[in-house]
């Protein structure tokens, strides 16, 4: 099983009147979120299940990614605003992204993208392979874990259980 921890691209504060859940993507993000999806698609990291925060940045880099990555444009994908608020609330993160996975997935999807925000992303990415990483905007962190379902899968490899195998950069 392969899950991608991503946190959203860069993004604006030019317009400071907009909610924060509002905020969208900056030129910068745009780019990154371009340069990630070639990177993800070079490296068969293609998810066939996405799970993303509803927030405008979150959407707009998944929107980014897709166009980016034809492969994307019919994959299943919820958008939850769950992602946005446990991603503030400490220690949260992980188990809420397990439980998200184990809802949504089915057994005989391989690769999910989970797409949210920091603090909870990096923490989450953090306690599934068992030590500190760093998720700068438009980092992803790439797990791999075994198991024939996401629940066994999640049940055996625990915390700490999850090998990294990159933190992709844009």
């Amino acid at each position: 099983r392969r899950l991608i921890l991503l946190r959203h691209a860069h993004s604006s504060w030019a317009n400071r009147s907009l909610k924060d859940h509002e905020r969208p993507l900056s030129g910068r993000g745009r780019q990154q979120a371009a340069s990630i999806a070639a990177k993800l698609r070079e490296l068969g990291w293609l998810p066939e299940l996405v799970l993303c925060s509803d927030s405008t940045r979150t959407r707009e880099t998944l929107e980014i990614i897709k166009r980016h990555t034809v492969e994307l444009l019919q994959v299943e994908t919820h958008f939850l605003t769950t992602y946005y608020s446990v991603a503030a609330m400490d220690g949260h993160t992980a188990q809420h992204i397990r439980e998200t996975i184990c809802k949504f997935a089915k057994d005989d999807i391989a690769t999910i993208l989970c797409m949210g925000h920091n603090r909870g992303w990096e923490e989450a990415a953090s306690i599934l392979c068992g030590r500190p990483l760093e998720l700068k905007t438009s980092n992803a962190a790439l797990l791999e874990a075994h198991g024939c379902s996401w629940q066994e899968t999640f049940a055996s490899a625990g915390a700490g259980g999850w090998k990294l195998r990159e933190i992709l950069q844009p």
